[in-house]
């Protein structure tokens, strides 16, 4: 068998994973530029660690050259929601993609058919085409939707299972068992309070969009304006911000936009 050049080998499985980070973060900004509640709180991504490829494989009796036909989540990119109901949104909008970007291989459903441990997780196997120097190239990735509750859970009982060397004893396993159900039950919780916390999120990123239209007009007017009149301008925003009054933000963002289109006219 050949020695493999893992650099070489594993640099188009990091081009997958950071292509597919970017298109999710993507996806994100497009709600909350809308104004709409993203079902995608965070986006972060791998490529699994050699030592761990060959642990799998080895585990699974694959052979290392057939390792990459074989192992399905040498990329792995992780979605985390806020609630349980934003996962079915991102799982029904990576399946919208299947066919164009992406092809979804296999779905396997770890919320409804919780693990024995406790593990609770959406994952998705796809194909994802890179452009590399050399061509088109197909790329297995595994993408993981979960909540923030049920990723905190995970992350925990992964670090465990690393230190036991995936041999964790009874009591502690029994003591994760009872955790991953507190964390499902704080899920269900959430869900319960889940409108009014969009409500509180709609208002926080309505105000955000309003800052970023006003301190970008008043940029603009520094092209026209003089500058008594623009520290007149910077001063009454941080008053208004300070006042945290929305509606007299929103007027004051109205009378920008009116002396801007002025002063173009004059100069102009």
């Amino acid at each position: 068998m050949e020695v493999i050049n893992w650099k070489e080998v594993l640099l188009p499985y990091e081009q997958a994973v950071d292509e597919l980070i970017v298109k999710f973060k993507n996806i994100k900004k497009e709600y909350e530029m809308k104004g709409l509640h993203s079902p995608i709180e965070m986006v972060d991504g791998r490529v699994k660690a050699i030592a761990s490829i060959i642990g799998k494989a080895n585990k699974r009796n694959i052979p290392l050259d057939k390792v990459f036909d074989k192992l399905e989540d040498i990329s792995g990119v992780r979605i985390i929601c806020r609630f349980v109901e934003d996962i079915d949104k991102v799982v029904s909008l990576i399946r919208e993609r299947s066919g164009k970007d992406m092809e979804v291989l296999e779905e396997e459903d770890y919320i409804t058919n919780t693990k024995k441990s406790g593990y609770r997780s959406y994952h998705i196997t796809i194909n994802y085409p890179i452009i590399r120097v050399d061509g088109k190239m197909n790329i297995k990735a595994e993408v993981q939707i979960r909540t923030l509750a049920m990723n905190f859970w995970a992350t925990i009982e992964h670090s465990l299972r690393y230190k036991y060397n995936g041999k964790i004893p009874d009591d502690l396993k029994n003591r994760l068992q009872v955790c991953a159900e507190a964390a499902f039950m704080l899920d269900n919780e959430m869900t319960t309070i889940r409108d009014e916390l969009l409500e509180a999120q709609k208002i926080i990123q309505t105000k955000k969009n309003l800052v970023d239209e006003i301190l970008n007009n008043i940029h603009n007017l520094y092209f026209y304006a003089k500058v008594e009149k623009m520290n007149e301008f910077n001063q009454k925003f941080i008053e208004l911000y300070q006042e945290d009054n929305v509606d007299k933000l929103f007027e004051f963002n109205k009378q920008l936009e009116v002396m801007a289109q002025l002063y173009k006219v004059k100069y102009v």
